[in-house]
């Protein structure tokens, strides 16, 4: 079995992707895992200063794996609030196509993102019918704003990369085949500068965050999750939606 997660380092630079494509990299079990695993090598090698994640194309991550979820309800694994680690260095979100629901989740948990021309980034949590509890409705009304957030939630309406750029989602809009030349030339900024500085700034910026309310909001999404998880979701209905959900996407 080839790699779900393949991973380059070069010049203190860890380039992350997801590897999946012919699942538009929709999370698995074994994906979350390996992730997780490439995250932690990564933060705890002493030759990596950033960490750069993408996806194979042509998706960068179709979010949580519907077929999975539908047959098997929701693993324990995935139930977890951000079943991946935070690194202490930096991590840089290189957007390559879509980004839906838990793999938009991934780009809010990105510290910055470059976004390609194709990427198109949507929450379809209301189209599941599950919640969020990987910080999605915490982080996105941070980055756009309230009113925004919940039209992009409650309608599950996908938004391109341009408009993401307008509302400040992402940082940078390039060419496809820019892409990760593009994000490589911010994370050797960032990798020729100071790391200690690095490091402890980056640090500062998520304490001060945590402590406008953001962990609270995350606790609390999480309780939302999870408590709809035991009462109200439905493997079933699911299954039953996933062709739908998946023609919708495609139409957007």
């Amino acid at each position: 079995m080839p790699d779900l997660v393949l991973r380059h380092t070069a010049d203190g630079v860890a380039t992350l992707t997801l590897n999946r494509p012919e699942a538009r990299n929709a999370l698995s079990v074994e994906l979350i895992t390996e992730l997780g695993a490439a995250i932690t090598e990564a933060d705890q090698d002493p030759d990596v200063a950033v960490l750069v994640l993408t996806g194979a194309d042509p998706a960068f991550c179709a979010g949580l794996d519907l077929r999975q979820l539908g047959s098997e309800g929701m693993p324990k694994e995935l139930a977890l609030a951000r079943p991946w680690p935070q690194p202490a260095k930096p991590l840089l979100g290189a957007v390559n196509g879509v980004a839906v629901t838990g793999g938009f989740e991934l780009v809010l948990n990105c510290d910055f993102v470059v976004a390609s021309e194709r990427a198109k980034f949507g929450d379809t949590h209301a189209r599941v019918g599950i919640l969020p509890g990987w910080g999605l409705s915490v982080l996105l009304p941070r980055l756009i704003g309230l009113p925004r957030a919940l039209e992009m939630s409650l309608t599950g309406n996908f938004i391109d990369a341009d408009e993401a750029l307008a509302l400040g989602l992402v940082n940078h809009v390039v060419p496809h085949e820019e892409l990760l030349p593009f994000t490589r030339r911010l994370a050797l900024d960032i990798a020729g500068n100071d790391q200690a500085s690095v490091l402890a700034l980056l640090a500062s910026y998520r304490a001060i965050a945590a402590a406008t309310g953001q962990e609270e909001g995350l606790a609390l999404e999480g309780r939302a999750a999870r408590d709809w998880q035991k009462g109200t979701f439905d493997p079933a209905e699911v299954e039953r939606r996933r062709a739908a959900i998946i023609d919708r996407g495609r139409q957007q």
